[in-house]
């Protein structure tokens, strides 16, 4: 899908939904219930945004309508990166992002989306699952009256669209890079000048030189984007987000007030659309890719070993100071993801990566 193609129908998305605002505000009639969600996304955005009005209308339908969700994406109800805060004040009464955006409220969120050189998608929802990451989860959104849940899965992410190809570390001293998280610590730490913005502001910042460098999810979402007329050395893997998940947050007083089937629907709905999402981006990332290599000359490359370790070295570095932290809830949060870490990449490892790599050196069809 060609940048403007995309944006065009993102934009007749907004239309569409300012039309409608005027019936937006939260509404009983007869039982029935309406919330908004405000998401970080643009509307119909490939993989998340599609996602998250998936995930809108599984809960109206598996509601029967007695809990309807209206969409309200990227900048038609609120700007991107106040989605969180528009649930918190009480413009909305769902948010659809991802965690690590509001690390500023407190930095244990990060842990939620992606970590560097951490967790896969599968190894981390089996920590918020089963390993105590969603009591832990709940603690710190307990500070500002939510309720967070897993809602979608990118898998490991590409490692982002540079202008130049990068040879050593030396090529990122300066480099202006969009990558948000605990990455984006780590890429200052190897000397990049990391900034965070939403999804629809990268292509912008790219082409008017602000940007040398950006990296968002993968060439299903990026192609969309758009970033391959601007860069051609597209950088694979992300070594700082392995796995990354996005969430549904959501009033927490309102959402306990929901008949507690109610409440089952938004937290079976959302574990259901982090599966599917998985799906979505493992069948379109492999087919966007070859597009953007064969008909758009992009060049696929892998990034130095130097910068590998050095990642690696500034990532451990970063969750020490975590571990360390002044905040007692991060710091316990940080142990638990850590200690969980060290069960879940054991079958990754032991199983997983050996036949991945038995496969690849031994069967071809």
């Amino acid at each position: 899908m060609e940048r403007r193609q995309f944006l065009k129908g993102a934009a007749v998305g907004g239309v569409a939904a300012a039309a409608a605002s005027g019936l937006a505000a939260p509404a009983i009639a007869q039982g029935n219930i309406t919330w908004r969600m405000v998401t970080t996304w643009p509307r119909n955005f490939p993989g998340l945004g599609v996602g998250a009005q998936r995930l809108a209308d599984r809960i109206t339908a598996a509601s029967g309508g007695r809990l309807t969700v209206q969409v309200f994406s990227a900048g038609e109800l609120v700007p991107a990166l106040q989605s969180l805060d528009a649930v918190i004040d009480g413009t909305a009464e769902m948010s659809h992002g991802a965690a690590y955006y509001w690390q500023n409220k407190s930095q244990g969120l990060s842990f939620f989306t992606g970590v560097p050189y951490g967790m896969t998608s599968r190894e981390l929802a089996a920590w918020v699952r089963y390993m105590g990451g969603q009591e832990l989860w709940d603690e710190i959104y307990d500070q500002f009256g939510l309720q967070g849940f897993l809602s979608g899965d990118t898998g490991t992410q590409a490692g982002g669209w540079f202008r130049n190809e990068l040879t050593s570390l030396a090529d990122l001293q300066g480099l202006r890079f969009r990558t948000p998280g605990l990455g984006g610590r780590v890429w200052e730490q190897l000397g990049a000048t990391v900034t965070n913005m939403a999804g629809g502001e990268i292509f912008p910042a790219l082409q008017a030189g602000t940007l040398d460098a950006a990296e968002f999810v993968g060439p299903y979402n990026d192609l969309a984007l758009g970033f391959h007329q601007i860069a051609k050395n597209y950088y694979f893997p992300s070594f700082n987000e392995p796995g990354l998940a996005t969430e549904l947050v959501v009033d927490k007083a309102k959402f306990q007030a929901l008949p507690e089937d109610l409440q089952a629907i938004v937290r079976d709905c959302s574990q259901a659309e982090y599966d599917q999402v998985a799906s979505d981006f493992y069948a379109n990332n492999p087919r966007a890719l070859q597009t953007l290599v064969n008909d758009h000359g992009v060049q696929v490359r892998y990034f130095p070993e130097e910068i590998l370790e050095a990642g690696a070295v500034a990532a451990k570095e970063i969750i020490q100071s975590l571990l360390d932290s002044d905040n007692e809830l991060t710091a316990r949060v940080t142990q638990s993801y850590v200690d969980a870490l060290a069960i879940v990449r054991t079958s990754t490892e032991q199983n997983d990566a050996r036949f991945i790599a038995a496969r690849e050196k031994y069967f071809n069809l």
